[in-house]
């Protein structure tokens, strides 16, 4: 009787939690590589999980240039390729040759993958998912990138601005991709310019189905070499506690022994390591 009542009691206490899919994984401590364009591709997501990453998100991919694409798995090695013929056809003295857009180690990355995705169209990124959504173990939206070729086509940073389309586009990769495929579904954001507006959107981010959200401790017109401001990242952890989904955090954590010192002092569920990681992959290694 004792023993149900503190069950009870724990119940009632305890923070929600949003369950994790079958095939997905929990981003609660974790220590993972960061989505980066140039150098998120697989020659870096393996050296990175050989030294101790938990989980590595692949390099932004726009849904556009996956829709078309073709699965195949590469004889040679092994990994799983998605390819697809150039859009314009290729020069007319040249027969077009596939690009391979986007490449899976399906053995080493078990479990271990997460597929970030550029979008601005529910649609768009609901087909795009589709492809994948059979090899990752999750779909991380990007809303943090500020570079001009992301958000001059409405995506990255610019659904900042426009967090009905966000919100519609995280709850359709839910319904349709999250929940058939049974793998979880994440956004990445940037802070915004006061901690009120960081708190309407995240308040409205957390409520869309999604298991995780990272936030990049910087604003949209900062760049790498500024320094990460973390002074609403208990007020964004605290959010993400209360409504269940794992709080990540992004922006100057250089290696594993920190990323966990910060994870305490800041009340997060995992940290991401980007530039660090991109310069020396063993900063996941844990020091002995």
């Amino acid at each position: 009787m004792l023993r149900s009542l503190r069950s009870i009691v724990t119940s009632l206490t305890s923070p929600p939690r949003v369950s994790i899919p079958a095939n997905g994984v929990d981003y609660r401590g974790k220590v993972v590589l960061a989505a980066m364009v140039r150098s998120g591709e697989l020659p870096s997501r393996l050296p990175a999980l050989k030294y101790g990453a938990d989980l590595v998100w692949g390099p932004e991919t726009i849904d556009r240039a996956m829709i078309g694409c073709h699965r195949r798995i590469n004889p040679r090695n092994g990994t799983i390729e998605f390819a697809r013929l150039p859009s314009n056809g290729g020069r007319v003295e040249k027969a077009a040759k596939e690009s391979v857009i986007y490449r899976i180690d399906p053995l080493r990355e078990k479990g271990r993958l997460i597929f970030q995705m550029g979008t601005a169209k529910p649609e768009y990124a609901v087909q795009a998912a589709r492809l994948v959504a059979g090899d990752v173990s999750g779909i991380d939206v990007n809303s943090g990138c500020p570079k001009p070729f992301s958000t001059c086509g409405g995506m990255g940073a610019a659904l900042l601005r426009d967090p009905d389309r966000l919100v519609s586009i995280l709850e359709a990769l839910v319904k349709e991709i999250g929940n058939p495929f049974q793998i979880g579904i994440s956004v990445k954001i940037r802070i915004l310019e006061t901690p009120e507006l960081t708190e309407a959107l995240v308040s409205r981010l957390v409520k869309t189905g999604i298991i995780g959200l990272t936030v990049h401790c910087r604003t949209t017109p900062m760049r790498p070499r500024e320094r990460a401001i973390r002074d609403q990242l208990r007020m964004i952890a605290a959010i993400c506690r209360n409504a269940g989904v794992a709080c990540l955090m992004n922006g100057d954590v250089t290696c594993r022994t920190e990323a966990l010192a910060l994870m305490d002092e800041y009340g997060v569920d995992g940290a991401m390591i980007a530039t660090a990681a991109e310069a020396n992959p063993s900063c996941f290694r844990t020091e002995e």
